[in-house]
């Protein structure tokens, strides 16, 4: 079994004005090992000891794409939070035409082997346009192929594209290339809110058992019930039914 993190983007609300500390604790209590995540008006070094004080890791850097000028100082921040794994995500625009995505995937190639040279994945995080068909193919395939030296952060419920993919399939096909996995559930309805995993309509299970990430990750962008609680309800489902490996047993 994967350890088992969260993205701190899933409870963002609750951690305003300053209640990082005490939801990060939470998340510590209900058996997490990791947080994908940084901030909070904490230096890196600062948010990786109070995540480790706490009995969790830092499982992944998540930031945004540096330039040749700038890599450096991307590497060192994830030196800082004590992490092998590094993502960047992009927006439609950079998905859109053929065009854009070899465009995009200069910039990618541009900061990629100096990454991978400091002994870190690169990590390419998904959304549902990534996983539409531009010019006969998915867009992600035309930037892997683009991007030779960067793997993936595969995103299980934005790989659906609404249900005009399978998660799994994706996963089988690039199992080498899905270093880590955001474990997303929900209606699989373009605007609907997400669910606690495995109380939507993706196999998260399967999904799961297709690939060999380093990290599973569960992240909820937005919620019809509280956070809070599909927070607790997904590390029952994925540590109960021996799909991830969390600190406390259910």
């Amino acid at each position: 079994m994967k350890p088992l993190a969260i993205q701190v983007y899933t409870l963002r609300d609750a951690m305003q004005n300053g209640n990082h500390l005490p939801i990060l604790q939470e998340l510590a209590d209900i058996g997490y090992k990791g947080i994908e995540g940084h901030g909070f008006g904490m230096s890196f070094v600062e948010f990786r000891k109070a995540v480790e004080d706490m009995g969790m890791t830092v499982s992944s850097y998540f930031g945004e794409l540096p330039t040749p000028e700038t890599v450096n100082q991307f590497i060192d921040n994830a030196k800082d939070l004590g992490v092998s794994d590094t993502v960047v995500g992009f927006g439609t625009r950079e998905y859109k035409t053929v065009e854009a995505i070899k465009e995009t995937a200069k910039k990618v190639n541009a900061v990629a082997s100096t990454i991978r040279a400091a002994g870190l994945t690169f990590n390419l995080h998904n959304h549902y346009w990534e996983f539409e068909i531009v010019d006969g193919r998915l867009a992600i395939e035309w930037m892997l192929d683009e991007c030779p030296e960067v793997t993936l952060e595969l995103d299980t419920y934005w790989a659906t594209n609404f249900a005009a993919n399978k998660a799994a399939d994706f996963v089988t096909k690039f199992r080498d290339k899905v270093k880590l996995m955001h474990v997303k559930d929900g209606p699989m309805v373009r605007d609907e809110p997400m669910t606690a995993a495995g109380a939507g309509k993706v196999d998260i299970a399967e999904a799961i058992h297709a690939g060999d990430p380093n990290w599973l990750i569960l992240e909820m962008d937005f919620c019809a019930t509280d956070m809070m609680e599909a927070v607790k309800e997904s590390y029952r489902y994925l540590v109960g039914n021996g799909l991830a490996a969390g600190n406390k047993a259910v």
